[in-house]
């Protein structure tokens, strides 16, 4: 498009934008999402409308127990819910922990076979559709398990600083307590911004999402690294080694994560405010330049912001001193979008952690897809946490915890999972389109106990001793740990007298 072309464009857009905010806006309506409705708490809306001020703020003693008339409890307001709505699998056996698509039921009841009874409200029904398996949990479910999910979608957007440059959103222990071994942050940008040059305490490991950016960072030993990063490629960027990030034309998402818990997002150290907190006598020694050359740096911290396009040719910001660049093993980026998946049925996952990207030293993920129906299968992991990313798709995950506890999980594109280290647990395909996401561990290898694999190779007689299981169940365990297993699509079958799998 040639340049007269584009200031055409840009004129026409600034017009447009005007013209729509001048407009009358309607008044603020909130889209229907679902909730209860009639009278609630003593309340019986709608109320009248007053033209001015009556009544008062308070009783008095005539309405304390005692002093006031007994009510009749046939005149109250009944907490009694005719014809509830049940969706299939909703009476089988609580301990078969069927999932349960409450999408059909207009309200969903918290009801599994015998356990729980009918909700007149106050409620949102939009939540308990997403969550089924904490509304309606499985009898399987117990114990005092901490809360280990959180979705971004309930996370503050911080807004970059330029004109619709960028957002980024985090979870951290602030909303997940349980998460103190790793945080994530959510970021967005637009077309040619940045994220301001920047060092911070914690770890960054990086996936890119969408988009391609440049990523440039300078190490303590003086060396340079300059590269590329597409959707499906990482990063990694050392504690307080300093760095920038620039999107390409398409623009960029990314998601960090950080190895400590409580990091922040809005608590890293940035070039602007470094230059802001610091003398310009001082900055003028340090730099060999005159105290006017600071005249025009930013009167505040630039975030997200921004930016001249970066030259498609990258040679053109590769600065080197004598120490030279960083290039090989000791790389901060890996294009782990060009590693073939190992695919088995029902899904695929592929591994990436130092032993083959070594700059990362207790970074270890794996990217898996599940299909319909489809588990990735029991296991634990024996000596870290595990931070979960759903990327697409619906699952569920049941966390077992040691002596007798266990819950289960509902999770979305966006939603943050958290597994302690040892904790059993699964990952379930609960939709019907594939089921994207991501494990990171903070090790130095990935790995996981296979629970399958583990009673496959523990003799026969001490399994049989142990959970009086058939013969036929534990010749047919697998030797070979199978990380994922097809499954049932119909995820009720089983209160049919169908099969799981």
């Amino acid at each position: 498009m040639h340049q007269l072309q584009k200031l055409l464009l840009a004129v026409a857009l600034a017009h447009w934008q005007s013209a729509t905010l001048a407009l009358p806006r309607p008044l603020p309506q909130i889209a229907d999402f679902g909730e209860n409705s009639g009278p609630v708490g003593g309340v019986a809306p709608p109320v009248p409308t007053a033209t001015a001020a009556r009544g008062g703020l308070r009783g008095d003693s005539s309405l304390l127990g005692g002093n006031a008339p007994l009510p009749d409890p046939a005149n109250s307001d009944s907490a009694v819910v005719p014809d509830p709505q049940f969706v299939n699998g909703q009476g089988a056996d609580a301990k078969l922990g069927l999932y349960l698509d409450f999408n059909s039921a207009d309200p969903p009841q918290p009801i599994r076979g015998e356990n729980g009874a009918t909700n007149p409200g106050p409620r949102t029904y939009n939540y308990e559709k997403l969550n089924p398996d904490l509304y309606a949990p499985p009898g399987t479910d117990a114990g005092d398990m901490p809360n280990l999910m959180w979705p971004m979608g309930l996370s503050h957007n911080r807004a970059g600083t330029g004109r619709n440059s960028g957002f980024a959103r985090q979870q951290n222990t602030a909303v997940l307590p349980a998460a103190v071994a790793m945080a994530g942050v959510d970021m967005r940008l637009a077309p040619h911004a940045y994220r301001e040059l920047h060092w911070h305490t914690a770890n960054e490991w990086a996936l890119m999402l969408k988009g391609c950016v440049r990523v440039i960072l300078v190490d303590d030993e003086g060396r340079s690294f300059v590269d590329d990063v597409y959707a499906g490629d990482v990063w990694f960027f050392p504690a307080g080694l300093p760095h920038s990030i620039q999107a390409f034309e398409e623009g960029a998402e990314f998601l960090l994560v950080f190895d400590q818990g409580d990091f922040t997002e809005d608590g890293t150290f940035l070039v602007s405010e470094l230059f802001l907190r610091n003398p310009v006598s001082v900055l003028s020694k340090d730099l060999r330049a005159p105290v006017d050359a600071f005249n025009d740096i930013p009167k505040d911290q630039l975030y997200i912001f921004n930016g001249t396009p970066a030259p498609k040719n990258i040679s053109e910001q590769n600065a080197t001193s004598s120490a030279g660049s960083v290039t090989g093993s000791g790389s901060f980026t890996y294009h782990w979008s060009r590693q073939k998946p190992f695919e088995v049925p029902g899904g695929s996952v592929k591994i990436l952690d130092p032993l083959t990207f070594p700059v990362a030293k207790m970074f270890s993920a794996a990217l898996v897809t599940v299909q319909p129906g489809a588990i990735r299968e029991v296991h634990w992991h024996t000596s870290s946490d595990e931070w979960n990313f759903f990327l697409q798709g619906a699952g569920r995950i049941t966390v077992y915890g040691a002596p007798a506890s266990s819950r289960t999980f509902d999770f979305t594109a966006g939603g943050v999972g958290y597994v302690p280290a040892a904790a059993g647990h699964y990952v379930e395909n609960t939709g019907t389109e594939d089921l994207i996401f991501l494990e990171v561990l903070q090790a130095s290898k990935f790995s996981d106990i296979s629970v399958a694999q583990w009673l496959a190779l523990t003799p026969k007689q001490v399994v049989k001793d142990h959970l009086h299981l058939p013969d036929s169940v534990i010749d047919g365990l697998p030797r070979e740990k199978p990380i994922i297993l097809t499954g049932n699509k119909n995820l009720t079958a089983l209160a049919g007298g169908g099969s799981a799998f």
